[in-house]
C-alpha cells in the first residue's frame, strides 16, 4: 500500500516557467535553512543587570597618552580618591615614558617614570657636602640645613609656603632638574603603564612641577615654569580600567585634543592661554563570561569632556593647568555572557 501514491505522468505536463519556479523555490527553502541554522548556532549575547556588593576592591588603569608639546621632565601624575589615598608624583616601574623630538620621534630609550629621579642623583652628589646652608626663612626642626636645591623646596613645602624666584636661592644655581627643564624644552613626551587604585571615586592627572599636599590643597610647584608656556596638546591611545575583552570598546582609545582656538581673538591661528582638559568618565563595572565559562571580572566607561582655561574669570582665575582624568563608580553592575 502507498499512503501517498504518485501522479501518474499522463496528467501532468512538463514546462520551463514550472522548472524555473522550482529552482527558486528551492534555493529559497535552502537559503531559509541555512540561514536559521547559523543563528541557532551563533552564541546570543545576555546582559544582566545587578547590584555591585564588591568591597575593597582595586581598580587597574591602564593608560597611554602622549604630550607633543610638554618635555618628560616636566610631567607629574598624581592620584588620589575620596577616601584620602594619595599618590603623589608616581613613580612606579608600572609606567614608562619616553621623551619624543618636536616631530614626534623618540629622542631616549624608554625610561621609568620618575619625576623626582634627578632630585635624587642631585642628592647623592652632594651627599659629602656639609655646609649648613639657609633654608631661607623656612626652618624647622626637621629642616635646619638646606644643602640642596630640593632641601629648599621641602622646607618650603613643609611650611605650606610656594617657592618663587628660584633664581635667587643659592643651592638652585646648579639644580639638575632646572637644568633638564631648559635642556627639553621644546620636546614632546610619551608615557604609557597602569596604575592599581581603590575602588572608588578618584582623578588621576598629568600636570606640570612637582606635587605636594598642604592641608586639604593639592599644589603642584609651578615657580619653574613662570616663563614657559604649557601647552598640553596631547594624544590617549587608549585609555581602560581593567582587563580587555572581545568586542570592548573605550570611547577615549585614539582620541586627540588641541588647545582651542580662542573665539575672541582677532589673530588667526591664536591659541588660547593655558588650561585644565577635564574628563568626567562613568566607570560601569562589568562581569564578561565566554564560551567556555571564563569569568573576566573588568569595567566599561562613559565619557564627558571640558576644556577650563586657566585665564578665565568664570573659572576662578587659577585652575591648574593639566589632563585630568575624574572617574566615579556606579552601583550597578553589568553581567555579559
Amino acid at each position: 500500500l502507498d499512503a501517498f501514491p504518485k501522479v501518474n505522468e499522463d496528467f501532468f505536463k512538463k514546462t520551463m516557467s514550472g522548472g524555473v519556479i522550482t529552482l527558486v523555490a528551492s534555493f529559497l527553502m535552502a537559503l531559509l535553512f541555512f540561514s536559521e541554522l547559523r543563528l541557532h548556532l551563533a552564541p546570543q549575547a545576555t546582559h544582566e543587570l545587578v547590584v555591585d556588593t564588591s568591597r575593597g576592591a582595586h581598580i587597574d588603569i591602564n593608560f597611554d597618552v602622549t604630550f607633543s608639546k610638554l618635555p618628560c621632565a616636566w610631567l607629574s601624575l598624581d592620584a588620589m580618591d575620596i577616601s584620602g589615598e594619595m599618590h603623589l608624583d608616581v613613580a612606579s616601574h608600572d609606567i614608562k615614558k619616553q621623551r619624543l623630538s618636536p616631530s614626534g620621534s623618540p629622542v631616549s630609550t624608554t625610561e621609568v617614570h620618575n619625576v623626582q629621579q634627578t632630585q635624587k642623583k642631585k642628592k647623592k652628589e652632594d651627599s659629602q657636602n656639609t655646609t649648613c646652608g639657609s633654608c631661607y626663612g623656612a626652618e624647622n626642626e626637621q629642616y635646619k640645613c638646606c644643602t640642596t636645591c630640593d632641601d629648599v623646596r621641602e622646607a618650603y613645602q613643609a611650611k605650606g609656603w610656594v617657592l618663587n624666584n628660584v633664581q635667587n636661592i643659592e643651592q638652585c644655581k646648579d639644580d639638575s632638574y632646572l637644568q633638564m627643564i631648559n635642556e627639553q624644552q621644546g620636546e614632546g613626551c610619551h608615557i604609557w603603564g597602569h596604575l592599581s587604585v581603590n575602588k572608588v571615586a578618584g582623578n588621576f592627572h598629568f600636570a606640570a612641577g612637582h606635587s605636594y599636599q598642604s592641608g586639604s590643597m593639592h599644589i603642584h610647584d609651578m615657580a619653574p615654569f613662570a616663563d614657559k608656556a604649557l601647552d598640553f596638546t596631547h594624544k590617549v591611545h587608549s585609555l581602560s580600567f581593567g582587563k580587555p575583552y572581545p568586542g570592548m570598546q573605550n570611547p577615549l582609545d585614539g582620541v586627540t585634543q588641541l588647545v582651542p582656538q580662542k573665539a575672541t581673538s582677532s589673530q588667526q591661528g591664536h591659541k588660547a592661554p593655558t588650561g585644565m582638559f577635564q574628563y568626567f568618565l562613568k566607570v560601569v563595572p562589568t562581569d564578561y563570561i565566554d564560551k567556555a565559562g571564563v569569568r573576566t571580572n573588568t569595567n566599561q566607561y562613559s565619557v564627558t569632556e571640558n576644556f577650563r582655561e586657566s585665564s578665565d574669570p568664570t573659572a576662578g582665575g587659577r585652575s591648574l593647568p593639566g589632563v585630568f582624568f575624574f572617574y566615579d563608580l556606579s552601583p550597578i553592575k553589568v553581567r555579559r555572557a
